[in-house]
């Protein structure tokens, strides 16, 4: 899995960093780091951060195709 996050229509609400802590973090206020190739292991709970982006700026990829749970 492959995490794609759009920072530029990330307006830092955090509710990925709650719901993957181990993927996602602020650093400071509004700056969001990520692991861009996190464990599958990490699959759902990413997948559930990525739904609840409220602004919907994480993509997630697979080697072979996309993983629709975020659409721009």
């Amino acid at each position: 899995m492959r995490i794609v996050v759009d920072l530029n229509r990330c307006q830092g609400y955090a509710q990925c960093v709650y719901l993957a802590h181990d993927v996602f973090r602020l650093s400071g206020q509004e700056a969001l780091t990520y692991d861009p190739n996190p464990d599958d292991e990490r699959r759902l709970e990413v997948r559930r951060a990525a739904a609840a982006c409220p602004v919907q700026a994480i993509k997630l990829d697979r080697l072979n195709g996309v993983e629709r749970s975020a659409e721009p």
